[in-house]
């Protein structure tokens, strides 16, 4: 199961829905991942709704760099305005 944590506050999701969302010539692209991508959005969350939960899924403004990974994969990265912790 994936995690996707905000640095900051500790905000983010997780589940076993791992997807990367672009917006490209006004168009919303979706394709699933096991990373973080630059220049993509990354969204972790549950494949169906939440029945108890409060949200179904957390996801990222863009991507911007990536900071650290490893071969565990761990992944932690820049967003336009945040650094997040993701964990496969």
């Amino acid at each position: 199961m994936a995690k996707l944590r905000r640095v900051s506050d500790g905000e983010g999701d997780s589940g076993s829905a791992v997807t990367a969302v672009r917006f490209h010539e006004g168009e919303i692209e979706e394709k699933q991942t096991t990373k973080p991508i630059i220049g993509w959005s990354l969204k972790v969350g549950s494949v169906t709704a939440g029945t108890y939960s409060t949200r179904d899924w957390w996801m990222t403004t863009p991507v911007t760099e990536i900071l650290e990974e490893d071969s565990k994969g761990y992944y932690k990265f820049k967003t336009g305005n945040s650094i997040y912790e993701f964990w496969l």
